[in-house]
């Protein structure tokens, strides 16, 4: 425990634990209210400390991306895991079945016939079978069958393979794209159901449509990783506000080579080179006409204006663009509390990519 900033090394990661408390509850509240069951994704925060605080407002589960971050969540008493990728290679299957043994519940997801093959193979004399939901691309472009027909015949292979049961379907949409979304949803169910086959779950999510998210008739469960800091992307789409910004990189200023540009030892190793439609690297809280204009490994390049000069020495803080790939740059970060006092948190899943 630490009195103040002022007495950790830079560059860091900082996080005011009031704040994302609040953001936590805050979108649990509105789930509630919806209807919607809540399974944040740990990607963001990577901690079993904040993975607790989910689960202890409602949660019924958490996300996680790989197979390595499921692990590192498992001695924490969480005991009901969705993993949101495919999942290829004798290597990883056998991790995965390993996984599903300490598990009360474990699910996965996979968007073609090769991964479900697989997945069959691996837990075809299993003492519990896997659930699987099928992918599905409603837009966002990026992993998942293209078309309600496809999901129907991934899950119709599902259904036929033992130890394997078909859990359901699950998508990301793309921003503002929920409405098409619901209705990929509906039109595969209905194909489901002419079939005979049961779909107890619809999986959709996504932090900038959060406070849009319902159930639209068809979605039972909603992921959502950023929230629970909130980042500067959120804030350009209107999702948050500055004030519920719970992360930001502590960075001081190294170096004033010019009157127009001051280096800070934050460089993308820390902030990342995610623009995410920005030009520049990150907002300065306090000082938002001075901008990150550059990065290299271990450098922010800031240009600065003659109205507001920098010092050598002097701490900035940043909210990131992306926080998301933050939490991965640290093995610890400061937890921050109301009186601005910090005390250091252990990063469970930190490069936890496999």
């Amino acid at each position: 425990m630490v009195d103040n900033v002022t007495s950790v090394n830079t560059p860091t990661f900082i996080v005011n634990e009031a704040v994302a408390l609040r953001n936590i509850t805050a979108f649990q509240s509105h789930c509630n209210e919806v209807g919607l069951a809540l399974r944040p994704h740990i990607k963001t925060h990577k901690s079993i400390h904040f993975a607790k605080a989910q689960m202890a407002a409602g949660a019924i589960g958490i996300t996680c991306q790989k197979i390595s971050e499921a692990e590192a969540m498992i001695n924490s008493g969480i005991n009901d895991i969705l993993i949101t990728f495919n999942i290829i290679g004798p290597e990883k299957l056998g991790r995965l079945r390993a996984l599903s043994s300490r598990l009360a519940a474990l699910s996965v997801v996979a968007d073609n016939a090769e991964v479900i093959q697989g997945l069959g193979q691996a837990f075809e004399a299993a003492p519990l079978p896997l659930t699987i939901l099928v992918e599905c691309d409603t837009g966002a472009g990026r992993c998942g069958v293209q078309t309600p027909k496809a999901a129907l015949e991934l899950a119709e292979k599902i259904s036929h393979i033992s130890g394997l049961i078909f859990g359901g379907l699950m998508t990301y949409p793309a921003a503002n794209g929920s409405k098409d979304a619901a209705q990929f949803m509906r039109d595969t169910k209905q194909l489901l159901g002419a079939k005979g086959i049961v779909c107890p779950v619809v999986s959709s999510g996504g932090s900038p449509d959060m406070w849009n998210a319902t159930t639209a008739g068809i979605i039972t469960e909603y992921r959502i990783g950023t929230y629970i800091y909130n980042d500067r992307s959120l804030v350009q789409r209107g999702t948050c506000t500055w004030g519920e910004c719970a992360g930001h990189v502590l960075a001081t200023v190294v170096s004033i080579p010019t009157p127009d540009r001051a280096i800070i030892d934050a460089g993308s190793k820390v902030l990342t080179s995610d623009l995410l439609g920005f030009s520049d690297y990150g907002h300065v809280v306090g000082k938002p006409e001075i901008k990150i204009v550059g990065l290299s490994e271990e450098h922010g390049v800031l240009a600065v204006t003659p109205e507001r000069q920098l010092v050598i020495g002097e701490r900035i803080r940043i909210v990131p663009n992306h926080v998301c790939v933050v939490s991965n740059m640290f093995d610890d970060i400061w937890i921050e509390d109301e009186n601005g006092s910090l005390a250091e948190l252990q990063i469970d899943a930190r490069g936890c990519v496999i």
